[in-house]
């Protein structure tokens, strides 16, 4: 969001890049004031403020091929002078009806996600199960911050920060999306000015061997007979879900024991060596290939976007209630850590970038460490 002196000159002749779908310009001698210009070379000039319910609005103010700089600031603000007496200057304004939120989800927003996130499966999934169900067939423009916060506290009663944040934080970029495409009649965002509920990241879950024993017995009486392939896989490799998930055959070399992620969080392709247990396990799957994928939904002979509910049925079973799919991850990371492999072989299978990401494994290497001190006393008897 460039800011900078908007003059007359600017405005006659700024142009943006052909492939962007539009850039807003900001005042600095008004704030709030901005102009809007579209690839097409269409420029407009609207007005931010927030409104009586502190939620942020934007409203047109006019065409800058009629309006010219100085007559726009005029009237910015002639309507910052009424909304700060606590009226609304485009109240009388003809307002165009909004869509609903479930038309703008379903036939705008899906589709555009779709085309550049990896994870708009993620979106599609809290949409319905948390949004939709509550706002489907309400207009957009009709969704006010007390709505939202009715949602969240409903949220609250049966899920964790992490995921309501998540929920918020679509709700959020949902409104953006559609007051930057100038959606009619989507001027405000309900959401701004809420806060996001803190969250407790630390509180991490590792597996004990006892623990991962009851899971696999617990996953063998699963009614989603693909659930005892992938929790394995997800121990075995500390992939994340969504790569073992979306795991084709063409990503495996069984004879090199390797298997090829093309698409990583990091957008990096890595390659993670399998152990004997997951190249079995490989082999075994192969034997009843039904498509590209490997742990495909037997009834879609698609990736699952979600085993929520066969999961939380076993690990209920196993009496690990609280453990989290993420968690198979970290006790991936622990099993190596108390084993004493180094934190640079744990940050390579892991497939993190940054070194850092991985030390928050080094609380668990104290026995390891603490043989590897011993070896000084070995080394040199005298000083014991």
């Amino acid at each position: 969001m460039p800011k900078l002196d908007i003059t007359q000159s600017f405005v006659d002749t700024v142009k943006v890049e052909s492939e962007a779908s539009s850039t807003d310009f900001y005042d600095k001698k008004l704030v709030g004031l901005l102009l809007k210009v579209l690839p097409s070379g269409r420029k407009t000039f609207y007005l931010r403020y927030k409104d009586t319910e502190n939620c942020s609005c934007q409203r047109k103010i006019g065409n800058a091929v009629i309006l010219n700089i100085t007559e726009a600031r005029d009237l910015a603000r002639l309507y910052l002078a009424k909304i700060s007496l606590g009226q609304d200057p485009f109240l009388h304004a003809p307002i165009s009806p909004s869509p609903t939120l479930g038309s703008f989800a379903l036939e705008d927003y899906l589709p555009y996600v779709k085309t550049y996130k990896k994870s708009w499966n993620m979106d599609e999934s809290r949409l319905r199960n948390h949004l939709l169900p509550r706002f489907r067939n309400r207009r957009m423009s009709d969704i006010k911050k007390r709505d939202v916060v009715a949602l969240i506290n409903e949220l609250a009663e049966n899920f964790k920060p992490g995921t309501i944040n998540r929920v918020t934080i679509l709700l959020r970029y949902m409104f953006n999306l559609a007051m930057k495409w100038e959606i009619k009649g989507v001027t405000r965002n309900p959401t701004a000015g809420i806060p996001l509920l803190k969250e407790n990241n630390q509180n991490e879950r590792f597996l004990s061997a006892l623990d991962a024993k009851a899971l696999l017995r617990a996953i063998n009486y699963s009614r989603n007979k693909m659930l005892k392939h992938i929790i394995p896989m997800l121990i075995l490799t500390g992939a994340r879900k969504r790569e073992v998930l979306d795991a084709k055959w063409e990503d495996f070399d069984l004879d090199r024991g390797i298997w090829r992620i093309p698409n990583t969080k990091s957008g990096k392709a890595r390659v993670v060596p399998l152990s004997d247990t997951a190249r079995n396990l490989i082999e075994k799957l192969s034997a009843n290939q039904c498509c590209d994928y490997v742990f495909a939904n037997p009834n879609t002979r698609k990736p699952y976007a979600s085993f929520y509910y066969s999961w939380h049925t076993a690990r209920k079973d196993a009496g690990l209630a609280d453990l989290r799919v993420h968690d198979l991850r970290h006790s991936f990371a622990s099993f190596l850590v108390n084993a004493g492999r180094s934190l640079y072989e744990v940050q390579t299978l892991l497939g993190h970038s940054q070194i850092t990401t991985t030390q928050r494994y080094a609380h668990l290497s104290t026995d390891s460490l603490r043989r590897a001190s011993n070896e000084v006393s070995v080394a040199v008897p005298e000083l014991t």
